[in-house]
């Protein structure tokens, strides 16, 4: 089974809990405005990895990131592009006692029996999901990110029902993604998840902006500058305000 990879970090720290092995998938479906990643867009290229080659790499990495309390995260683009590669991989983690992870957008969630089949039996593999929520209003989330978000706030739900614990993602961006109303309605359906153990607030960067203009593309967003710290703290207090978090078993 190939996976179609864009690149992989072998000790990265804020893709999840510890020191990560992280893949970075090739593409997706939504074009960010803040996007750093503009490079693992394209659906069809990067390059072919097995999950044999993935396997072997990672084990001389392993005492590193097992006694750290990490694992392995695939993040993107975005990863549910390719459930069966990951079944496949998180299978043989498994076998490893290694934990899993995937960081997603839930862009291309949908309710088609085989898509709902193979990511019920990917995620009896998944020890956690990143889920990154862009934006709680429906038209300047399409403005944000080209597509509506109607399937990833049915993709958060699905994850509550089935108790698949999430770290829920903001990224902040200063009069785009801050509004103080976004914020307390973004709060306020997070308070409806019953799966949510930590919420993380990602202040907006332009570490991406050079690949935006090596791949000819104007960059939405470069008047716009990184968030106060101040700000950063408000909008984590909204984000919380309802909050409930899940007694640890």
């Amino acid at each position: 089974m190939n996976g179609n990879i864009h690149s992989i970090e072998t000790l990265g720290t804020v893709d999840g809990p510890g020191i990560r092995y992280v893949i970075f998938t090739q593409g997706c479906l939504l074009r960010c405005q803040f996007c750093h990643n503009a490079d693992t867009w394209e659906i069809g290229t990067g390059k072919d990895i097995t999950v044999s080659e993935i396997m072997d790499d990672l084990e001389s990495y392993l005492p590193f990131i097992q006694a750290s309390g990490g694992g392995i995260t695939v993040s993107g683009g975005e990863p549910l592009l390719q459930v069966p590669f990951l079944i496949e991989l998180f299978k043989e983690c498994k076998k490893k006692g290694i934990h899993t992870t995937i960081d997603s957008s839930g862009g291309c969630f949908s309710h088609s029996k085989l898509f709902i089949e193979q990511l019920e039996e990917l995620l009896l593999y998944t020890d956690l999901i990143l889920l990154d929520l862009k934006h709680i209003n429906r038209k300047k989330h399409i403005q944000l990110t080209g597509m509506a978000n109607d399937h990833i706030l049915e993709f958060a739900k699905f994850l509550s029902d089935r108790n698949v614990p999430i770290w829920v993602r903001h990224v902040l961006v200063p009069s785009v993604t801050d509004a103080q109303e976004d914020l307390k309605n973004l709060g306020e359906f997070i308070g409806t998840l019953e799966n949510v153990r930590k919420i993380e607030i990602l202040p907006y960067h332009k570490l991406g902006v050079y690949k935006w203009e090596a791949l000819g593309h104007e960059y939405p967003l470069k008047d716009v500058e990184p968030p106060s710290e101040e700000k950063v703290n408000f909008a984590h207090s909204m984000l919380t305000a309802h909050w409930q978090k899940p007694k640890e078993h």
